[in-house]
């Protein structure tokens, strides 16, 4: 019991050592000191001396520098910026309607093929005996069908019996038109001119019904595809214009509108509108992510300020006047804006001189002062009444 007393004392004495050291010493009383000299007392600067940063007057309750711009009437493209995607003119996954062997390939992957061009063949060999027996039968339905009129001219023989042959003849034809078609479906042909993808098939490889050969793609002129909200749709006509850029080509591309969705999605509340591009070089890809500039009008005396310019207040957006050397807050009406800059409706007239700089600072009534080298409106007074050249 008394060595656990003991230690308890010790702790105590240590405590309190420690506590004097910091608090008590003359070493902590010099801290204190210096402390208190750095920080300002009453009435005393802090860093940087009287009139610094941290000191109570001066620069605080002085004139804010600022910049300001004069307000004028300019020309505004009413211009908005989408997204769309490069659609081919056209577009096809090329099937057979027969089963067969392919006997044979007629076109290399990534080649221009002409429309009309035959790709791919399959084994027709049976069909074109089969045509060849049937025009055979049709060489000898016409002599008998010939004879019949003769001997029907001069009463030989009956009216029926001419009928039956001239039956037989063209039911011969039909069956020819029959096996025609049916050749013609073991032939692929190209339904219109473009570029030929690559192959999913080879020679000697059994051809089964809607099997896809290749894609052909026809991609001049282009499609683009892109949507824009509902609010602009009275601004796009088909003839409208249209530039964008793809990310695998420096170029700045055109497109005119030619058809525009006739409702709108429910979901995004956007229209779907589609233009069209020359594409002469191929370097427009189908499935590529386009970045579209829309042109809508053009807004004849219209006013803009910087972004940074405008201050959100509880009941709208604000701006800062420059008056007589002092800040006169005027509340405004916003709407379109661009990168930098936001159209004002209303509240402004060309003329007055918008605060642009130092808006964080600003308040009613607070003085400012001209930035050297800002001129802002002509005749301005600084502060002390000189004027600005």
């Amino acid at each position: 019991m008394k060595t656990r007393y003991i230690i308890y004392i010790i702790l105590a004495l240590v405590v309190s050592f420690l506590i004097y050291n910091k608090f008590f010493s003359a070493r902590a009383k010099k801290l204190a000191a210096v402390n208190a000299t750095k920080g300002g007392g009453p009435g005393g600067s802090g860093k940087g001396g009287k009139g610094g940063p941290g000191s109570g007057g001066g620069r605080r309750n002085g004139p804010i520098p600022v910049k300001v711009m004069v307000v004028k009437d300019t020309v505004l493209n009413n211009n908005i910026d989408v997204t769309g995607t490069i659609d081919a003119n056209e577009k096809v996954s090329l099937v057979s309607e027969t089963a067969g062997k392919i006997t044979g390939i007629y076109f290399n992957e990534g080649s221009y093929v002409k429309k009309g061009q035959l790709l791919v063949k399959v084994y027709n060999q049976d069909m074109q005996a089969s045509l060849a027996q049937n025009n055979y039968n049709i060489a000898l339905a016409k002599q008998n069908e010939y004879r019949n009129g003769v001997l029907l001219k001069k009463e030989a023989i009956s009216q029926q019996e001419y009928d039956i042959s001239l039956t037989s003849l063209n039911t011969l034809k039909a069956q020819a038109d029959v096996i025609k078609a049916q050749i013609a479906k073991t032939e692929i042909r190209a339904p219109f001119s473009g570029t030929i993808g690559l192959r999913s098939v080879s020679p000697g490889g059994y051809l089964s019904p809607n099997t896809s050969i290749a894609t052909l793609v026809n991609m001049d002129p282009a499609k683009v595809t892109f949507s824009v909200p509902e609010k602009y749709q009275s601004y796009i006509k088909p003839g409208s214009k249209i530039s964008f850029t793809v990310t695998s080509s420096l170029d700045n591309f055109k497109a005119t509108v030619y058809a525009i969705e006739p409702s709108i999605d429910v979901n995004s509340r956007t229209i779907t509108v589609r233009a069209k591009a020359a594409n002469p070089k191929g370097l427009l890809k189908a499935g590529s992510f386009a970045k579209i500039n829309l042109a809508l009008d053009q807004i004849p005396n219209a006013i803009m300020l910087p972004t940074e310019a405008i201050t959100p207040d509880i009941k709208g957006d604000m701006v800062f006047i420059y008056k007589n050397g002092v800040a006169v807050p005027r509340p405004v009406t916003t709407d379109l804006r661009t990168d930098t800059k936001i159209q004002i409706t209303s509240g402004l007239k060309p003329g007055d001189s918008v605060v642009v700089s130092a808006i964080m600072q600003m308040r009613p009534k607070a003085k400012l002062k001209l930035i050297k080298g800002d001129k802002g409106p002509k005749g301005a007074k600084g502060p002390k009444g000189e004027k600005k050249q």
